[in-house]
């Protein structure tokens, strides 16, 4: 006579699937944790090599003092420091009203248009642009037209790397608005104008800043728009009073760029320095925008 099992346990069959599934599920989460660390070796080692090399130089005088010439000691990269924050600055001013209106359109008045679609792709594509092309438009429309170099022109430039990742995450972020917060606004006698401005934004706002937040941090690191556009400068953009913005313009990412290949140790220790200040910038803006971003509805 066979024995039965116990009541209330799984037949033997049932159990020796489960364990089966439980060694699986433990095999492939161990392989999945491997994995993490090994794609964390490369971002751990860089994040070592710039405190240890960067933060050994890091002080207020290398915020605050000006780059050296070829054989000087000392200096920093104040106003390269400036310089990034002010055309960051102008990016921002350009592409985010720009991006956020191009969401609204695409989440609230027209999502099923064909203007919609064609703006939807033509942002999507626009995400995978080349930054160098973003450089040479910028370079086209303002430098060639002012005939100078300035801070504008990189402003422009990193507003059009800015606004196609504006554009996205803000429609998104509108989409996410419960449909029923809109129908009960629209119950109540608003307008479609009072619903997206009284209703829609405000609830989205904090993932569309998410969004803003992540444009920027790419933006503070791009290289290539800026020596299209900006080029590089040893000087402050506030000179005798005057704000100077219709020139060259120094930022961290050219510094880093023209520094990094100096046969001086003084300009290379000084690279490190920026790297690691850039790097700081960036993660506190991705870390900003995740607290921002956290959902409340």
């Amino acid at each position: 006579m066979q024995d039965r099992p116990v009541s209330g346990q799984p037949a033997p069959s049932l159990q020796h699937k489960l364990e089966g599934r439980s060694l699986r599920s433990a095999l492939l989460s161990g392989v999945a944790w491997l994995c993490a660390l090994i794609a964390s070796v490369p971002l751990l080692s860089v994040l070592y090599m710039l405190i240890t090399r960067g933060g050994a130089r890091l002080n207020w005088e290398v915020l605050s003092e000006l780059p050296p010439a070829g054989f000087e000691m000392g200096g920093g990269f104040g106003n390269a420091l400036v310089g990034t924050f002010v055309m960051v600055g102008i990016a921002a001013l350009i592409a985010v009203p720009i991006g956020i209106l191009a969401a609204i359109f695409l989440a609230e008045l027209g999502p099923s248009s064909k203007l919609a679609n064609i703006a939807r792709f033509a942002a999507k594509t626009l995400t995978g642009l080349p930054s160098i092309l973003a450089g040479v438009f910028a370079y086209a429309m303002v430098v060639l037209t002012t005939g100078s170099y300035s801070a504008p022109a990189g402003g422009v430039a990193l507003a059009v790397l800015m606004v196609p990742i504006v554009v996205l995450t803000a429609e998104e972020a509108l989409k996410m608005v419960p449909k029923a917060m809109k129908d009960a606004a629209y119950g109540m006698g608003c307008t479609r104008t009072q619903v997206i401005w009284k209703i829609v934004l405000p609830t989205g706002m904090p993932a569309v800043l998410t969004g803003v937040m992540l444009a920027v941090a790419r933006a503070a690191g791009e290289t290539a728009p800026l020596l299209f556009t900006a080029l590089f400068s040893n000087y402050w953009l506030l000179q005798d009073g005057s704000l100077e913005l219709m020139g060259p313009t120094a930022s961290l990412a050219v510094l880093i760029y023209n520094f990094s290949g100096m046969p001086f140790d003084n300009q290379i220790e000084l690279a490190w320095a920026a790297s690691l200040v850039l790097v700081m910038i960036v993660l506190v803006i991705n870390i900003v925008s995740r607290i921002i971003g956290r959902p409340r509805f």
